[in-house]
């Protein structure tokens, strides 16, 4: 299915894009993400959210950190791996890379989602 999303589908695919991550957060962490914001580009597609901490992972935090930024590392390489799949479903292209950062404290979370520029699915101009 490798179809090129012009800047009419951009709109679709950032909704799909939104309803992956969502399914995805909720698969792996029991609820969905409170906010999220998609931004387009020709080779690359960047999530910012805001996210629901595990209230367990919370509550471990305070006397074992070293247990929770280990759980959060896993469980971020297990989501990169599954949005990386779904990504590449959805688009019909292959991702080269996906990267994504948590912040535990304030609940923040950006995703970056790189295709290769000869094979992109976003037929919109990089913005600079």
């Amino acid at each position: 299915m490798n179809v090129a999303f012009s800047s009419t589908d951009t709109r679709v695919l950032k909704k799909t894009i939104a309803q992956v991550y969502n399914r995805i957060n909720q698969e792996f962490y029991a609820t969905g993400v409170v906010s999220q914001r998609i931004n387009v580009f020709s080779d690359r597609i960047i999530i910012f959210a805001q996210h629901k901490r595990i209230p367990a992972f919370t509550a471990l935090s305070k006397n074992f950190k070293e247990l929770t930024t280990y759980a959060d590392a896993a469980l971020i390489s297990e989501f990169k791996s599954k949005l990386k799949q779904e990504i590449e479903e959805v688009t019909g292209h292959r991702a080269i890379s996906v990267l994504k950062d948590y912040d535990t404290v304030t609940e923040h979370a950006c995703c970056v989602v790189i295709f290769d520029k000869e094979n992109s699915p976003i037929d919109v101009p990089v913005r600079e």
